[in-house]
């Protein structure tokens, strides 16, 4: 359904950044810009005048994210400013000196970008059952998934809304939604019903996880 697609440094340059006084203030992340997919729209709602008014929370601005597979949207502070033009979406910030700031332009700049990967091709993950007789399940037309994992009853787990759960194999699930934290909260629950020991390997894994194995104490 859905298609997917460190360097090191020399001491006297990492002791130049340092002494910088501008390069704390940017955010390597925040100023790349999002290229938007031609069939991917960015709406930007200001808050109402209610909601400038209000003292008990802080207000915000909508960035509303529309493609092919839905609509997602992103609640953004007044500090953070996002523009579109030219098929791509800059976010800046006027106040990169304050340290909030600054993170939050990062931050607001990956949530922008999950979004318009979930809302044009969709987030995946796939979970591997490695255990003997371990099995998963689709049951009830899709909206819970059954699990087979050493206990002495099956589990269910309810499949969230937004987010899609087959199984190409008896020991493989694959998740799929526009929604990128509802799928990998979703994986991550399910993982948690057998966590990978590290003496046999077991477990349930998410994608392309791996463990180092142990070797067994001998007493």
């Amino acid at each position: 359904m859905f298609a997917r697609r460190l360097f090191s440094s020399p001491t006297g340059a990492c002791a130049a950044r340092a002494f910088s006084t501008t390069q704390g203030m940017r955010s390597m992340v925040g100023r790349s810009p999002i290229m938007l997919p031609p069939d991917v729209k960015i709406h930007i709602a200001e808050p109402s005048e209610e909601a400038m008014k209000s003292r008990r929370k802080e207000p915000t601005r909508t960035i509303i994210v529309s493609g092919p597979l839905g609509t997602l949207t992103v609640p953004c502070p007044l500090y953070i400013d996002v523009n579109v033009a030219d098929s791509k979406a800059l976010v800046s910030t006027a106040t990169p000196e304050i340290r909030k700031h600054r993170e939050m332009w990062g931050t607001i700049r990956s949530h922008i970008q999950n979004l318009v990967t979930g809302v044009s091709e969709g987030h995946t993950a796939i979970l591997r059952l490695v255990g003997v007789g371990y099995r998963a399940t689709i049951e009830d037309d899709g909206k819970k998934v059954g699990l087979k994992v050493g206990y002495s009853h099956p589990v269910e787990l309810p499949v969230p809304k937004g987010v899609k759960a087959t199984t190409p194999q008896p020991t493989r699930i694959l998740l799929e939604g526009t929604d990128k934290y509802a799928v990998k909260q979703f994986a991550a629950d399910i993982r948690n019903w057998r966590k990978p020991e590290p003496y046999k390997g077991k477990g349930i894994f998410i994608d392309n996880e791996e463990i180092k194995l142990k070797a067994k104490k001998v007493k």
